[in-house]
């Protein structure tokens, strides 16, 4: 079966913050060309492992991970009117192999999906619903996490279960790498924040404006060398990266909360996502990958990754 992936950093800033002109040009142009590649490859269906931001996974009810079967936009950063292809039941038999295989997956008739969802798959695939899609929830804010080898062993079975299908599959992993957003914690926050985090589903319009208004003002503070949040972290992110490359999941199913936190922030936790997804791709056998795109971009709060990668066989990049 004819298998892709791509794993990018996301950032709702990308559409309210510049950076230096030249920079911005080469990592919008890293996504085009690979929209192109997503083009010409016409998968038959998309994964996409992500994260969510408080925008629709709360602690109400925090699952470690959750498939969607049906999903609607959580309507963060303007994406209210975003539509998905997500097939139902194809999504049903990726939860029931999945817990066959010894891995506990939630799975949701009323999935809320927020920018982490929906930014790759506009940049990758020209909209939200050019593809048949399925979103896969890996909890990446909400203390206690997964950890990294559940990960690992999340994105095996998901893999496990495509290979058993005759598709051409896209593979998409968003979060990541270093970035420290203004994520509030539980615990160390009053007690009204505190009650967001627990049930903040669909906040008024002018409560989603002052908190997207403070993620912007983080973004133009922390380029100034201003503000509370931690410095983005290249060195880590290249060292990720390359194991990502080489396929070394003893490393990456090692990296532990305490780590992730100290040298990639609060929002390094959404790795969890770019390590299921190559995951996935490893039960295809052996993987070429590539660096296409890296630059710390303060503006955006990101470090600012894109790799790609295909199984080393022919038969991850037949033509159709």
């Amino acid at each position: 079966m004819p298998v892709k992936l791509i794993c990018a950093s996301h950032s709702p800033l990308m559409e309210g913050a510049r950076p230096d002109a030249d920079l911005e040009r080469r990592a919008r142009g890293t996504f085009a060309s690979l929209a192109e590649e997503v083009r010409a490859f016409a998968p038959d269906l998309v994964f996409v492992f992500y994260p969510d931001h408080f925008n629709g996974f709360f602690y109400d009810l925090m699952p470690s991970f959750c498939v969607g079967v049906r999903a609607a936009p959580a309507g963060d950063w303007g994406n209210g009117q975003c539509e998905f292809k997500l097939p139902e039941e194809r999504a049903l038999s990726l939860v029931r192999g999945v817990l066959a295989d010894g891995v506990d997956t939630a799975y949701s008739y009323r999935m809320q999906v927020d920018h982490g969802f929906t930014q790759p798959l506009e940049l990758l695939c020209g909209s939200t619903d050019r593809y048949p899609v399925i979103p896969v929830f890996i909890n990446g804010a909400a203390k206690p996490f997964p950890s990294c080898q559940r990960t690992v062993a999340l994105g095996r079975a998901v893999g496990r279960q495509l290979a058993k299908q005759d598709q051409r599959v896209l593979i998409i992993g968003s979060g990541g790498l270093s970035h420290d957003p203004p994520t509030p914690q539980m615990g160390a926050v009053p007690p009204e924040v505190e009650e967001f985090l627990i049930s903040g589903r669909n906040p008024s319009r002018e409560a989603r404006a002052r908190r997207e208004a403070n993620v912007l003002a983080t973004g133009q503070s922390l380029a100034r060398g201003e503000g509370p949040s931690l410095r983005l972290n290249p060195e880590w992110d290249r060292q990720l990266m390359e194991s990502f490359r080489a396929g070394d999941f003893n490393r990456l199913a090692a990296l532990s909360d305490e780590e992730i936190l100290r040298e990639g922030g609060r929002g390094g936790q959404e790795i969890r996502a770019w390590i299921a997804a190559f995951a996935a791709l490893s039960e295809f056998g052996p993987y070429d990958a590539q660096v296409n795109f890296y630059e710390p971009i303060d503006v955006w709060i990101a470090g600012m990754g894109i790799m790609s990668a295909a199984p080393k066989s022919s038969e991850g990049v037949a033509a159709r």
